[in-house]
This record gives structure tokens, C-alpha cells and sequence, in this order.
């Protein structure tokens, strides 16, 4: 498939090659600059997590981790390099060409699943492999995601893959888009609207689908996970960008997205009784992240402790820099207070490794 390279929206946006520390929020992280591709301790498709990022032997961004039968799956798109990246229209190019899964039962040893879904797998897209998440229900695996749509459509549109298992192979549910351009208003950034999508599915089976870049929208899905039921909503929450993420705990509702942080996202996060809410503004989640203007929460429990996942841009892969179309994804441990309130997460080097 040709690749397809496009310019990032923000004006002037211009991402410099990794060369200088964490911020001062995340002081306590570990080495300064850049991580090369050398640290990845890798025998085949197996590799040892050996601190943040996470992957090394591929750009990696906006993680959607999910736990099934007792093992964590993590899907990522895949950033790719390309000839005239850095010059392009003045700054990083972002070049996502497919999604790759890796996988774990202790967050230590992993396996890589290689590349499990890419736009050609939906005919009316024309390329671009933006933020997704996977959910099961009922034996059947959805993979929810961005892409670039073809005409008839137009701008980016929510796409439904499905499979029999968490690597797949999946397919496209409905040969046509969930969400397109035309179903929701052009809110301050037009024909980005519809991208970023995550689903929570209640303790009583109903499924929620969220998404949005520069507006926060919210809907129900049908039981077969293919349709939308009833009127898209709007959620209203400070600082709102983009990358939501939807997570219960207990009886708390949590939206975690990508916000506002001058020159830079940063991960903020509301609460709510219900998911329809009302939304209270919890404050910010965490800092920037380092080399990077986006951020991408991913909330998952496994095995007892809560994870955020997350991406910056501090990865060296084949002599090339990490920077806004080069991220790389990471993971640190989340708490929580007893008012059921998260604590701010400080982005490290070492991650979750043991070693």
C-alpha cells in the first residue's frame, strides 16, 4: 500500500530532535536524552521490558492496553520514518502505517504479534493509522480505530474491525465507517472531529463509544458493537483536546484525555456518577511528554496494580531521533487516593522494569 504522509494541524508546530531532560514535574525519572534501539533485550518475537519506552525496536504511539484470560494485550500504531520527514512543511510529519500488538502476562517478558491491522484492510480508507482500542464482549474481539476516509466520505472517520481472537485477523465489521464527517458538527478542528475512539462496556453489557479531536462526543453502541444507538452527546470538560480514554472504577467513572497544555498536551482527567455524567474536572494527570506534542492515555488493571500507559518522542531507531511523528510508547504505575481521585503519575525511565 503507498504510503500516505500528512502534516500536522497545530500552526507552527515544530518538534526538535530529543536533547534535553524530563521536566521538572517528572525530576525523578531516570537518564537524561535520548534511549536507543540498543536497550531492547530481544530473542525472536520475545523481549524483556528493560524500562521506558517500552518497545524499542519500533516508533510506537497511542497505546490501548486490554486484559483477556489473565493476559495484557497492547495495541499501538506504528510511526514510520521516511525520506524528507524531518523538512516536510517545516516540522515531523506523522507517517502511521499500521497497528502492531504486543502482549504479556507479567509486564516484564513480552511478546511482539507483528502488525495485526493497517487501513487497507478497510476498502473506503485511503491510508493514515490513527489512535484505536480493542474490546471484547461475547467471544468477539472490536477493534475500534481512525483512519483517513475515500470518497464518498470525507475527513478522518471511526472505523469497526472484528476478530475470533486478540491478535486477530480481523476484519472490517460493516464495509463502511461508524462515525464519518458529515454525522457530527464542525467544532474547532473541522474534519478532525471524528478520530481518538475508546469504549467502555458497563457492568450491565451496555457499550459506550467515546472520541473526538477539539470536541468530546459520546454514544451508544447497539448489542452487535457496529451501530450506534440513539444521539450522539457532547461532553464538556476543560482543556479538552483529544485521546479520550474511558475507565470505571467501582462506581467512579473516569474520562482521561488528552488536554491543553499551552505548548504542549498534557493528560487530564474528570469524574462522574454515571458515564453520561455529570463530568467534575479533576485536574491534570500528568506533565508533557518529553520531545513530543501529543499524549495518549491508556488505563488498564491487570493483575491487581493500575497502569497508565502513555507516549513521548525520546526513542533513536536507525540513527533517526524521536520527535512528534517518532514517539514511543511507555508505561508507569497509576494510584489512586481514598476519595477515588488518581494521583498525579511522574513519567520515568524505568518504567515498570524490574531490572
Amino acid at each position: 500500500m503507498k504510503k500516505t504522509f500528512y502534516t500536522l494541524m497545530a500552526a507552527g508546530l515544530i518538534s526538535v530532535a530529543c536533547a534535553y531532560p524530563l521536566n521538572a514535574a517528572n525530576a525523578n525519572a531516570a537518564a537524561d536524552g535520548c534511549v536507543a534501539a540498543s536497550g531492547t533485550k530481544k530473542d525472536g518475537n520475545v523481549f524483556r521490558n528493560t524500562g521506558n519506552p517500552l518497545v524499542k525496536d519500533n516508533f510506537t504511539a497511542d497505546p490501548a492496553p486490554m486484559v483477556y484470560n489473565g493476559r495484557l494485550y497492547l495495541y499501538v500504531g506504528h510511526d514510520e520514518y521516511y525520506e524528507g520527514q524531518d523538512t516536510a512543511s517545516g516540522g515531523k510529519e506523522f507517517n502511521i502505517t499500521e497497528w502492531l500488538c504486543y502482549s504479556t502476562d507479567d509486564m516484564q517478558t513480552w511478546t511482539d504479534h507483528g502488525s495485526v491491522l493497517s487501513p487497507a484492510d478497510f476498502s473506503w480508507a485511503v491510508g493514515e493509522a490513527w489512535a484505536s482500542q480493542v474490546v471484547e464482549k461475547d467471544g468477539k474481539f472490536y477493534y475500534f480505530t481512525t483512519v483517513q476516509a475515500g470518497e464518498p466520505y470525507t475527513g478522518k472517520a471511526v472505523g469497526v474491525a472484528v476478530g475470533d481472537s486478540p491478535t486477530g485477523p480481523f476484519r472490517d465489521a460493516i464495509g463502511k465507517p461508524l462515525v464519518w464527517d458529515t454525522m457530527t458538527p464542525n467544532g474547532p478542528r473541522g474534519w478532525w472531529n471524528d478520530i481518538d475512539p475508546t469504549v467502555l462496556i458497563d457492568d450491565n453489557g451496555q457499550a459506550w463509544l467515546c472520541w473526538g479531536n477539539g470536541t468530546c462526543f459520546l454514544a451508544k453502541l447497539k448489542p452487535d458493537m457496529t451501530e450506534l444507538d440513539g444521539d450522539i452527546q457532547v461532553i464538556n470538560v476543560p482543556k479538552y483536546v483529544e485521546g479520550p480514554w474511558l475507565h470505571k472504577r467501582g462506581d467512579m467513572y473516569y474520562l482521561t484525555y488528552a488536554s491543553d497544555g499551552g505548548d504542549k498536551e498534557t493528560i487530564s482527567y474528570a469524574t462522574a456518577p454515571a458515564v453520561t455524567g455529570p463530568w467534575t474536572y479533576r485536574g491534570e494527570l500528568t506533565g508533557k511528554a518529553e520531545n513530543s506534542y501529543t499524549i495518549h492515555p491508556g488505563i488498564i488493571e491487570f493483575k491487581g496494580k493500575w497502569y497508565l500507559f502513555y507516549h513521548n518522542a525520546v526513542l533513536t531507531l536507525d540513527g533517526h531521533g524521536g520527535a512528534t511523528g517518532r514517539r514511543s510508547v511507555c508505561v508507569d504505575e497509576l494510584h489512586y487516593n481514598d476519595d477515588g481521585t488518581m494521583k498525579p503519575v511522574v513519567q520515568t525511565r524505568r518504567g515498570v522494569s524490574n531490572k
